[in-house]
């Protein structure tokens, strides 16, 4: 019995996975392409912002250019670092460290722009997907399409973290301070010659400080989490609506409901049969006689008659002899000879 129940109830479950796929499966499907969107939509704003992020060390650089460019011209014009006028090592030193962070200004704003090139293209093909979840129609052909926009997808934002100029800065910022390489002072008189390798070695420390702090930054910027592997598996209708179920629960109890019909319907038939045979068992014998029982009783009726029985005498006779039963067994027998006698006490 237990075994029974138990495959009833194996078949009921697979009849109702079954019905509800067909009940709700396509937009199962739906809402698992609508739940692809938004992870992936996740992903694209994560790799555009770790590709930015090194954005945010360019007012820094830019700062610092300037300020070497600044120094550079004031030693220019006015000797404002070793009191003497004109363009000699001091200058020459500040003009190639403006110059270098200059470059990575340069090559940090032609990031910017690929970067802003490849998250349009992603915005584009998330849009893209958010009008195939929406589209009428069936939504096999839908889910084919939106799987080449996934691929494309992957590789726009595969393209966004290799886009990150954060490496580029981080070597920059090290070679500030590894590759510095001071001029030999050309003061001709000793006296400017020794302000000249003490105006040098403040750039040094000036130089090798602000290396420091972009190396830091970018050390930062490289440890921030990278976009996660994301793979795209199409699903079933099937497999669909047992992964989405809690949001389906109409379409299973639809589907249930169809396979529990059979049951209740088969249950009502039992309880009407059941009511009306119980209201056949009080009605007289003549009116609940069918007409085959109608027709085998004139049969045997004129089989009696042929062997010379009369049907009324032997019916009055059996009935007679019912009566007589039903009497006897009523009666009480007193006869008291047919009792044993009462034994006494012993002796």
């Amino acid at each position: 019995m237990g075994v029974m129940a138990l495959g009833c109830a194996m078949i009921i479950a697979m009849s109702s996975w079954l019905n509800a796929a067909a009940l709700a499966g396509s937009a199962a499907l739906e809402q698992h392409l609508a739940e692809t969107v938004q992870d992936y939509t996740a992903d694209l704003d994560q790799a555009h912002q770790n590709a930015l992020a090194a954005q945010s060390l360019l007012p820094d650089i830019q700062r610092t250019s300037e300020r070497f460019s600044r120094l550079a011209e004031d030693e220019r014009q006015n000797g404002a670092l070793t009191g003497t006028t004109g363009a000699g090592s001091v200058v020459q030193l500040l003009t190639q460290m403006s110059a270098q962070l200059d470059e990575l200004e340069t090559g940090i704003t032609a990031s910017r722009e690929r970067v802003t090139t490849l998250f349009d293209q992603g915005r584009a093909h998330l849009a893209t997907m958010r009008t195939l979840v929406s589209a009428p129609g069936a939504i096999a052909p839908r889910s084919d399409e939106f799987s080449a926009e996934v691929v494309a997808l992957s590789g726009v934002i595969t393209s966004l973290e290799q886009t990150s100029i954060a490496p580029s800065v981080k070597r920059a910022a090290d070679d500030l301070s590894l590759g510095f390489i001071a001029p030999v002072a050309d003061g001709r008189a000793a006296d400017l010659a020794e302000r000249q390798d003490q105006v040098m070695q403040t750039i040094r420390t000036s130089v090798s400080a602000q290396s420091q702090v972009l190396s830091q930054a970018a050390d930062e910027i490289l440890a921030r989490e990278p976009v996660a592997e994301r793979r795209f598996v199409p699903l079933s209708s099937a497999e669909a609506v047992l992964r989405y179920a809690g949001d389906f629960i109409p379409a299973w109890a639809g589907a249930i409901s169809i396979d529990l019909l059979p049951a209740v319907l088969v249950f009502i038939l039992t309880v009407v049969h059941g009511a009306i045979r119980r209201q056949e068992e009080r009605m007289p014998f003549a009116q609940r006689i069918t007409a085959a029982e109608l027709l085998e009783a004139l049969e045997v009726q004129r089989a009696l008659s042929r062997q010379g029985i009369d049907v009324e005498q032997a019916l009055h006779s059996a009935e007679a002899e019912d009566e007589r039963g039903r009497i006897d067994s009523n009666i009480t027998s007193l006869d008291m000879a047919a009792k044993a006698p009462r034994k006494g006490p012993p002796a």
